[in-house]
């Protein structure tokens, strides 16, 4: 990848943005990408979600976190970064570390080799998680960007947070499709859940309110392309 020469360029996998004077590359795996600081950033795991749920005797498939590390070192094949960032809820609770497979927790250790690692604190995972490497902040400023989980009300340009897990919802060829995105006005953008079993909230919902003060872009996530969609074309969920 390498800098476009315009906001919107389409690059062969993603779609490069400038987000407060930085290129940034939205993928359509649901990650951002850096390229300038070789920086990939993820955004709500909620790793071992599934077996949060069976102290209340309901047993969901154990097999997510397996999905979401698996994806994510797909990613990370493909791109190389030499820095991961995770924007919080990378844990769907704090025993969540201690319930991960032995496959999974080796699986984040591969994951780090070689790499700088950072765990951003989630409200799911205000802790470190113990025993499984990398660095942890509250918030992370790189070069005018800064990384928090949740996004802020008021906030300066530059802000990436994850936390409200957006989607946009369009209709497209007589079609509705409800699908994640990315969610931004040109100076804060708000990045997907990543992980495999998240939930999503439209970038309509009052909880995105106020939250940006130019215009709201959403760039929906397709298999093979992230496709920009202004404020008109979004609906609400039904």
């Amino acid at each position: 990848m390498t800098e476009p020469a315009r906001a919107g360029t389409v690059a062969a996998d993603g779609l490069d943005v400038e987000i407060a004077g930085a290129w940034l590359c939205l993928l359509p795996q649901g990650a951002l990408y850096w390229p300038e600081e070789r920086t990939l950033i993820v955004a709500d795991l909620h790793l071992e979600k599934a077996t949060a749920f069976a102290p209340r005797q309901v047993f969901l498939p154990p097999y997510d976190s397996a999905a979401t590390l698996a994806a994510l070192a797909e990613l990370c094949g493909e791109i190389a970064p030499k820095r991961v960032v995770a924007l919080g809820d990378s844990f769907h609770d704090a025993e969540a570390p201690d319930r991960l497979a032995p496959r999974d927790a080796a699986a984040i250790s591969s994951l780090q080799r070689r790499r700088e690692w950072i765990w951003i604190a989630g409200n799911h995972d205000p802790a470190p998680p113990e025993g499984l490497g990398g660095d942890a902040a509250r918030e992370l400023a790189i070069d005018g960007l800064t990384f928090r989980h949740e996004p802020l009300a008021g906030a300066g340009a530059g802000e990436i947070a994850g936390h409200l897990h957006p989607v946009g919802r369009v209709r497209v060829k007589g079609r509705t499709m409800r699908r994640r995105c990315f969610a931004s006005d040109g100076t804060r953008l708000i990045v997907p859940a990543f992980g495999a079993l998240t939930g999503g909230l439209n970038v309509l919902d009052d909880a995105f309110g106020g939250l940006f003060a130019g215009p709201l872009s959403a760039y929906l996530l397709g298999r093979r392309r992230v496709y920009p969609m202004g404020r008109r074309k979004l609906l609400p969920d039904a």
